[in-house]
């Protein structure tokens, strides 16, 4: 694999860990409900290539690189740490929650937030058919 590789997807998106969103105040679920963002304070860019889901500017150490051994399910539902009042009433911004190696992770993708929607579901299709690859 070259390091100039063309990602098979490529999409903005807002993160956290599920241990940080577990902290959350009800004061910082307050903000949530204007701005995701008040939760989800990684951003960066994620990409599927043909070997590896890169999750950009995961933390101070830079990209989050994970492999297929490294993503042990793949889920899309609102929960106890993200429910469906702070995601939305619609269906369409259930959280994409990646459970790895490094901890479970709760992504936004291409989330737009005056339709309160994301792209996660066909992310969540996309990982699903690269894992089984």
């Amino acid at each position: 694999m070259s390091e100039n590789e063309t990602p098979q997807a490529q999409a903005p998106y807002i993160g956290q860990t599920a241990d940080v969103l577990s902290h959350s105040t009800g004061a910082d679920k307050i903000a949530a409900g204007v701005s995701q963002k008040a939760l989800f304070q990684r951003r960066g860019t994620i990409a599927l290539y043909t070997d590896k889901l890169v999750i950009g500017s995961w933390s101070d150490d830079g990209d989050l690189v994970l492999t297929r051994d490294d993503i042990k399910a793949v889920r899309l539902e609102f929960t106890e740490l993200y429910g469906r009042f702070i995601g939305g009433l619609l269906n369409a911004g259930k959280p994409l929650i990646l459970e790895t190696t490094h901890g479970e992770l709760y992504l936004l993708i291409n989330r737009k937030e005056v339709m309160e929607s994301t792209d996660d579901k066909k992310w969540a299709q996309l990982i699903e058919k690269w894992l089984a690859a």
